[in-house]
Order: structure tokens, then sequence, then C-alpha cells
């Protein structure tokens, strides 16, 4: 599934094909993805400017003038296309690619001609309206944390927060009502930037040298996504940008996928191990992550 870095991507991608233009046709070529379409989807969305597009964890907002706000969410394999001008670009193509159009569910032609073609094979991925009144309330948003690259995303957040949690630190990493957006990729290269093992309790975070842990933690995680983000995006098989060059951040991956492989870190003969935690692999250095 794409990862916070990913979906910013696609948002950014996304964006400059459709803000300050409205929506003049939809296409609506099956009833449901991972859950029922909005009744009258289609009529709710032709006639309205889209105003911009935000993001909240990995969800994409499109918020339109008519006062609601579009929710799309990837899922597994759900993916756009972009066509413009006789162009065709992809503001991110991930896991599971389709060289057929059996998999275009929803196709948004725009007033330049621009059409917006969401595509997903598995169908996991969702669309859903809400006033933007309403929009924290919702129910695919209420329950998620606090975003990683915001202001709130503290030490001392992460000392509360993970404070009285007796799961793995990487299992409350994962915990999208504590922190919304961070995946596996970035849980585990954000925990080996902070040098602290995947294994040790989330509520030692605040133990030992008081909020030393998690000063680093902090930092790890703000700079493994904005990193991330700069790249475009961790490159996972077919995944592209919207002008069609590859993510690069997955030549920078210090441990994600590289179980057996030397340590990079200066000083450290350790080699990558891979665990499995909650039935997700883990990859850290135990030499060096304590």
């Amino acid at each position: 599934m794409p990862e916070l870095p990913e979906v910013e991507t696609v948002r950014r991608g996304l964006a400059r094909a459709m803000t300050g233009r409205t929506i003049v046709d939809v296409a609506q070529n099956r009833p449901d993805l991972r859950f029922p379409l909005p009744e009258n989807f289609a009529g709710r969305l032709e006639g309205q400017t889209v105003r911009g597009l935000d993001r909240r964890a990995k969800y994409i907002l499109v918020e339109l003038s008519g006062g609601e706000v579009l929710i799309l969410h990837l899922g597994m394999s759900g993916r756009f296309l972009i066509e413009a001008g006789g162009d065709r670009t992809r503001p991110g193509v991930f896991h599971h690619e389709s060289r057929t159009n059996d998999h275009r569910h929803v196709i948004l032609t725009l007033s330049d001609g621009t059409r917006v073609i969401y595509e997903d094979p598995r169908r996991f991925g969702i669309m859903d309206l809400a006033p933007a009144q309403e929009l924290a309330a919702h129910r695919l948003l209420a329950h998620l944390g606090i975003e990683p690259l915001s202001e709130a995303l503290t030490p001392q957040f992460l000392v509360a927060a993970f404070g009285r949690r007796r799961t793995s630190l990487k299992a409350a990493l994962l915990d999208q009502t504590l922190i919304a957006g961070i995946g596996n990729i970035y849980a585990c290269e954000a925990l080996f930037r902070a040098r602290l093992s995947p294994r040790r309790t989330a509520a030692s975070l605040g133990s030992a040298v008081p909020g030393a842990r998690a000063v680093r933690l902090a930092a790890a995680i703000r700079g493994v996504l904005q990193d991330a983000i700069a790249a475009g995006g961790s490159t996972l098989r077919d995944y592209v940008q919207a002008d069609g060059e590859l993510g690069y951040f997955q030549h920078s991956f210090a441990v994600y996928d590289r179980a057996g492989e030397p340590c990079l870190r200066n000083g450290c003969s350790g080699r990558i191990v891979r665990i499995v935690q909650s039935g997700r692999s883990t990859f850290y250095c135990p030499a060096c992550q304590h």
C-alpha cells in the first residue's frame, strides 16, 4: 500500500491537473470500489470547480466549489492516469499494474479537456463525498491521529502517546490513531535513523535520559518523510511520478528490504536482519539499533 510520501506525490500531481478547473463530466463504470460510491455520485461532482487538493494521512481531499469534499484513498492498487493534450502521465503507479482498460472505474473530464482516470484492479480504493464542515467527523477520518509532518509531532507528544503502551515501538508507529500516515517502510527507516530497536517497548521511549530517545525519533520521522517526498516517493515495482520520472528514495533505503546486507551506518559492522512483527516484515540492524 502506498505510504504518506507516495500519496503526497499523487496529490501534487493531481493538484497541478485539477485545481481551478471544473468537472464537466463523470463516467462512473461501476457502483462501488471497496465501499459503494455515494448516492448520485456523478451528479454531485458534475459542474463543481476544484478549489484545491489537500491530504490527511493517506487520504487525498479534493475541495469542491459547492461545499463538499471528495475523499480519495488509493488502497492497495488504486492509481490515477492524467490525459491532457494527447499526453498521458501518472501521478503514482504502484504494485499491481494492468495493461487493459477493464479497471477504469471512474473518469473525470475537466473543463480544459483533461481526463483524470481512476484505475483500481483490486478495487480496494475508496471514494466518498462529505460536507466540508463535517469532514473532521467523517467515519474515515475521525479516528486519525496527528500528522507526522505537523508541529504536533514533538518529543513530548511521543512520550505521552507511547508512555503506557506495552506494544513494540514499531507497532506504536503504525497505529494510525496515534500518528496518521506512517507505514511499514518509513517506520523501519525512521527507527534506523533514530538508532532505536523496533523490538523495544513503546513505553520505553521516555525512560533513561528523559526524552532523548523521543527527540531522536521525532527528528527521524520528520526527516525520512521529508526526504522521501523530495525524492518523489519510493519506487516499488512500477511507481512513477506525474512527470513520468521514477521516485529515487528507494536507492536511499538504509534497512528496508536489505536483509543480510551490511549496515550502512559508519563504524557499524552489523548486518540487516528481517523479523516479523504483527504479520509485517521489519528490517533493522541489531548491532546499532537498541
